[in-house]
């Protein structure tokens, strides 16, 4: 059931065309910018996004001006990700996946209970906060350990009625689309 939907959901955003997806973003931007949760926290944890995600480049660069931005790094072998504050959007390089990263020089560990608010990708979300990703569980090992805030980024079509649940997935608090704000406890 959960790779179905997945697939679907896929399929779903990689027929987005490019500027429809920047218009989206720069909406999911606007609101997750404008919300409490967002303006209080000091550290905010941002995923790098790639492809068809959400796109946090400009978010990434607002964000720089005025927080701490951490951002992940991804170990494939055991995969986990392991957290770097970010300087410079210069300090980035293409690591795993794809997906940028810091370069080795400019890796500056962060632990994660230093980390007031998470924004985190998804493939799909339903409105109780329950997320599917890409199905190796990087981010519900992460989250498990956190007691920040998170907050999914999604499309409108990424929200279902229902996702699957399995006993290793951690659900967001609130999820941002380009026309709402799910609050989800």
């Amino acid at each position: 059931m959960k790779e179905i939907i997945r697939k679907e959901l896929k399929e779903k955003r990689s027929k987005q065309v490019y500027k429809e997806n920047r218009k989206k973003s720069k909406e999911i931007k606007e609101k997750l910018f404008n919300l409490p949760e967002y303006k209080s926290a000091k550290t905010v944890l941002f995923y790098i996004s790639y492809n068809t995600e959400v796109f946090t480049h400009d978010m990434i660069n607002e964000a720089l001006k005025e927080k701490r931005v951490i951002v992940p790094i991804i170990n494939k072998k055991n995969c986990s990700l392991s957290l770097s504050y970010l300087e410079s959007w210069d300090d980035l390089k293409i690591g795993a996946y794809g997906i940028l990263e810091p370069r080795k020089k400019c890796i500056k560990k962060v632990l994660i209970e230093d980390i007031d608010l998470i924004v985190i990708p998804g493939i799909g979300f339903d409105i109780k906060g329950n997320r599917m990703g890409h199905g190796k569980g990087y981010y519900d090992r992460l989250l498990k350990k956190s007691k920040a805030i998170h907050i999914g980024l999604a499309f409108d079509f990424q929200i279902v009625d229902i996702i699957p649940l399995e006993n290793h997935d951690i659900p967001v608090e609130i999820i941002i689309t380009e026309t709402r704000v799910i609050m989800c406890k």
